[in-house]
Order: C-alpha cells, then sequence, then structure tokens
C-alpha cells in the first residue's frame, strides 16, 4: 500500500513540474522573451581612490588624481565602427588598440566596456558631448595612480599593474579579482590590503531603449588607507642626486629605532610608464642588463669585502684570542699552508685598531686563523647574516656566511686555512646585503643592540612602528665595543686610514671601507659608518656595484652628508 502511495506522489509531482515548463516554456514563452529583449540590467562600476603614500613629514610621494575611462555598451551600439571611429578621432587612440582594450574587458553587451583609460578632462568633455549622438558612450572619472616626484623612492613604493595568475591563486580567498590593479614590489606590494581602494557602484534597469527603469542598488566606493613611510622625501632626493647614475645603493637608518630614512637603489624606475602601459618602456626595463627593476638594497647579494672585517675583530676579541696589544707585521703578503696571500698594501706592524684604519689584510688573516672559521660563522650568524633581517619590503634575500660543515655537505670536500683566510677579509663563498651590513653597522653604533629596518611608520594615522620593533641585546665587553669604536673613527682620523677623505667633513665620522674582488670586472665599493661618531644618529651605507674601490663610496658618502648638514636635515 505504501509503494502505491508513493508512487501516485512522484506521479502527481513530475505532473506538476512539466505543467510549470509548458507555462514558462510554451504558454507564455514568448511574453517572458519579450521582457527578457525590453528589460536588462546595467552596471555602473564607480572606483574609490588608492591610499597616498607619504613620506615621514606628511609629504606626499604618491597620491591619486582624477583622470577619466571611455566606456561602451555595445548592445546599444547602432554602428559600433562608427562609434570606435569617432572615440579614436578624439581621443588620438587607434582604433585596433581601442578594439584591444575593448576584447580583453568584455563580459556582456549589456554591461559597460572600457574602450579607453586615463584620458584628460579635455578628451572627457568632448566625448561627453556626444551623448545625444552616441548614446552607448559613457564617461567616468576614475582615480588613477599620481607620482609627483617621478622616480623618487621608487623601489621603496613600488608601482601597480593588473593582477598575474600567481598572485590571484594565492589573493583570491581575500577578495581580489580577475583584472584587479594589485601593487608590485615594494610597499605597493607589501601593504597592497591597506592600500587598495574598494570599488562600488549602482545597478539599475533599464528598457529596451535604453532607458533608466529603476535602480536595484547602490555601493559606496571606499578608498584604501594612507600609509606614512619612515623615509625623509628631502633626504630621499639628496641620496638619489647624489648616486647619480651609478649602479648600486644608498641607505641611511635610525641605529635606535630601525627606521630606514633614505633607501635608494640605482638605476631605479618610473612607475607612472606602469600606469599608463608604455610598452616599450617596460619592455626595456624588464630586459636591461642593469637590471633597474631590483632593489639592490635589500635583493643585491655580494661579498662584504673588508666591512666584514669588523665582525672578525669582535669575535676575536670577545674570545680573547686577540686583545689590544696582539699585533702581526704585515710585509704586504704573508703564507698560509702552501699559498701565498697578499695584503693590499705593506703596512708594517700592526694591532687591532690600526688594522681596521688600514685595513690590513694580513692582520686579518692571522686574526682569523687564530679564531676559525666556525666561530667567525657563528658570530656573523648572531649578528643578522646569512638570513633576511625582515624589513617590510618583498623580496629580501638572506645572504649567505660558509662554514666547514656546509663545505663538506655541499661540496665533499674539506675545509682549509686559506678559506678561513679568505672569510677573514669577507671574500671566498660570503655573501651579504647591503641592508645587512647597515644593520650590523647600527649594533656598533648602539653599543649592543640588534634593530630591525622598516619602511612604514603608520597606516590610517596609526602607528605601527611598535610592530617593527624587536630590539635583541647581545652583550658584548665593554673593551670590545670600546676597541671597535676606536677603530672605525680612526679609519676617517688616521692620515693613513682608508676613510681618511671624510675626514675634512665638520661633522664627525666613524666607518669602515671595503673593496670587493669580482673575478673579471671592476671591484665592488663599500662604505658603511655612523655619523656624530661621539652621538650616533644615523647610520649610512653606500655601495657601489663595480663602482671600484671603497675609496669612491666614501667620496658619495662625504656628498650626501655635508648636503645633509648644510640643510640642517642631521
Amino acid at each position: 500500500m505504501r509503494i502505491k502511495f508513493l508512487n501516485i506522489f512522484i506521479i502527481l509531482t513530475f505532473l506538476t513540474l512539466l505543467f510549470g515548463v509548458m507555462n514558462l516554456q510554451i504558454l507564455h514563452g514568448r511574453r517572458y522573451l519579450r521582457l527578457s529583449d525590453k528589460n536588462c540590467i546595467r552596471l555602473l562600476p564607480q572606483g574609490g581612490a588608492r591610499g597616498d603614500i607619504l613620506d615621514r613629514k606628511g609629504k606626499l610621494i604618491v597620491g591619486s588624481r582624477i583622470s577619466y575611462d571611455v566606456m561602451v555598451v555595445s548592445k546599444d551600439a547602432v554602428n559600433f565602427d562608427a562609434t570606435l571611429l569617432k572615440v579614436a578621432s578624439i581621443t588620438g587612440i587607434k582604433t585596433s588598440d581601442l578594439i584591444r582594450t575593448f576584447k580583453s574587458n568584455f563580459v556582456s553587451s549589456f554591461s559597460p566596456t572600457l574602450l579607453a583609460g586615463n584620458i584628460g578632462v579635455e578628451k572627457a568633455i568632448a566625448l561627453g558631448e556626444l551623448k545625444n549622438s552616441f548614446p552607448e558612450l559613457l564617461v567616468y572619472p576614475n582615480p588613477v595612480r599620481y607620482y609627483p616626484n617621478g622616480n623618487l623612492a621608487s623601489h621603496v613604493t613600488g608601482y601597480l599593474s593588473e593582477i598575474d595568475r600567481w598572485r590571484l591563486t594565492k589573493l583570491e580567498d581575500y577578495g581580489y579579482n580577475t583584472k584587479d590593479i594589485v601593487g608590485f614590489g615594494g610597499v605597493e606590494e607589501r601593504y597592497d590590503y591597506y592600500l587598495r581602494q574598494e570599488e562600488g557602484g549602482i545597478s539599475f534597469e533599464v528598457d529596451h531603449k535604453g532607458k533608466f527603469m529603476r535602480m536595484l542598488g547602490f555601493k559606496s566606493p571606499r578608498n584604501g588607507r594612507n600609509v606614512q613611510l619612515t623615509i625623509d622625501s628631502e633626504i630621499q632626493k639628496i641620496v638619489e642626486d647624489k648616486l647619480g647614475n651609478r649602479k648600486g645603493c644608498v641607505i641611511i637608518m635610525d641605529p635606535y629605532s630601525g627606521e630606514i630614512v633614505a633607501m635608494s637603489s640605482s638605476p631605479n624606475f618610473n612607475p607612472s610608464y606602469f600606469i599608463k602601459k608604455e610598452n616599450s618602456y617596460l619592455r626595456n626595463v624588464f630586459n636591461d642588463s642593469d637590471a633597474p627593476m631590483i632593489n639592490r638594497a635589500i635583493s643585491g647579494q655580494y661579498p662584504a669585502a673588508s666591512i666584514f672585517k669588523i665582525i672578525v675583530a669582535a669575535v676575536a676579541l670577545e674570545t680573547s684570542k686577540i686583545n689590544s696589544g696582539t699585533s702581526f707585521v704585515c710585509t704586504g703578503k704573508t703564507r698560509i699552508g702552501n699559498r701565498e696571500f697578499k695584503c693590499w698594501n705593506t703596512h708594517g706592524n700592526q694591532d687591532v685598531i690600526s688594522g681596521l684604519a688600514n685595513s690590513c689584510d694580513v692582520f686579518f688573516y692571522r686574526t682569523g686563523l687564530l679564531t676559525g672559521a666556525q666561530a667567525i660563522h657563528d658570530y656573523a650568524v648572531k649578528l643578522g647574516l646569512s638570513k633576511p633581517t625582515g624589513i617590510d619590503l618583498p623580496y629580501e634575500e638572506a645572504g649567505f656566511v660558509p662554514d666547514p660543515i656546509w663545505k663538506k655537505i655541499s661540496q665533499l670536500k674539506s675545509w682549509f686555512d686559506g678559506d678561513t683566510a679568505n672569510l677573514a677579509i669577507g671574500q671566498g663563498d660570503l655573501m651579504t646585503t647591503p641592508i645587512q651590513m647597515t644593520k650590523v653597522m647600527c649594533f656598533f653604533a648602539n653599543k649592543g643592540y640588534l634593530v630591525n629596518p622598516y619602511v612604514v611608520k603608520s597606516v590610517d594615522g596609526i602607528d605601527i612602528s611598535a610592530t617593527h620593533k624587536k630590539n635583541i641585546k647581545i652583550q658584548l665587553k665593554k673593551s670590545t665595543m670600546d676597541i671597535i669604536n676606536k677603530g672605525l673613527r680612526e679609519v676617517v682620523t688616521l692620515p693613513s686610514g682608508t676613510g681618511n677623505v671624510l675626514d675634512s667633513l665638520t661633522l664627525p665620522v666613524s666607518g669602515k671601507t671595503g673593496t670587493a674582488q669580482v673575478s673579471g670586472k671592476q671591484p665592488h665599493g663599500w662604505f658603511v659608518g655612523y655619523f656624530p661618531s661621539n652621538k650616533p644618529r644615523l647610520v649610512i651605507c653606500v655601495f657601489l656595484e663595480n663602482g671600484s674601490a671603497g675609496y669612491y663610496s666614501c667620496l658619495v658618502a662625504k656628498q650626501i652628508i655635508q648636503e645633509m648638514s648644510e640643510k640642517g636635515l642631521i
């Protein structure tokens, strides 16, 4: 009996559904089709502005300004070719480019589709006057990125472009969609979630003539949040001017807070060309063998050269392998095993202070052998090498500090004294980044604290600097710190000191030079130091890629410090 009732129930349900389908498709199908043809839903997107990027004093580095987009509702175009020709004649854009833009943005024939973006106000007015003849054309105001300072700090700020597949896969769960404009590199990428605007718009119904029928909904756009940097745009401009066309980078950092006051990498790029989609410029900048898209300050990896001697001196003093009275005689060379290791000069009797001041290789070959490679490796890692500093910018590299275990595992070879000698003068397989060596110099400038560098001070007016600050105290003997800092000062004050060119500044400077040998090319030049020496306020790192000796980095540092001093920025 139950099965019989169940069968009857199923048959009745099926007949009811069948009647419903016949009612919709056959009895009233034409009527619903007519209604469908006469009515459709339109979408008018309305975008907010991306958040501004400001310097530490509130000056605008990257902002937004109103531009205009030309949209077309293709369903309403009587003659689409004529529409294209008209838009081309006013905007000066080729019809082939208009078609390409239209096809890449097309969603449906009744939705406004982009024909041309970022046109000027005069062209927008001219197109707006065509409303009666070409009702399918719409002109919308649209905030676009604006770079009042051109290339300034472009590696810190980054640039904008359409989201790629890799990023979309990672971010679609956070509300990102195809064709979203997102940040690439720098703060634009790292803080994209805060900077990005939320698009709004109006959805409404129109009849078959395109006449407005009723509004279906409205969502207000939301502007992105402003981000304030630690960068001082005035100092940044000085740094970029003095670095000029040289390949390399300059970093200026507060040794107590970790704030990056200036960071420049050269060559750089102009982010406005990414907004304009200037294809020839973009091809050149990505194919340039000098790699202008790489931020050398955090992504470039180089031998630290003689800058590394600071670390070797510190660990040798801390482990009592040497003391302030330990000395070695530099005759311009020394024999280690069956190989002769040369110094860049003949220095005579050298202790740790004069060894640092004169950057004597022989002193550090001998000191390195006394200390041992493993101890040097361990202390270098303790001071932050061989791992990213954690700066709030993407694509930071880790560098590398070799040790005997690594060589045994990776190369199946034993570690020799010659390897230790090379490591002791910052050569061999050692690789560091300029931001790492800046952090090391901060440690000696602030007398014992490792600070994390960062570039964003606040988001939407809320100070977030506390989230970056994780200062770590590393206990050193007072005598070690005093000896190292005395050596760094004599680099500048000693007439034979490798940084003596800086002694003519009215502001006392301490630091260390480095000249990293590069096979088949000019060496890299380093200067990393702090000023004023008696009460350090800032640390400076000047790195010149294939820029010859560290002397030339000192010259750039001198020009920067001198102009900062003259303008009262220190």
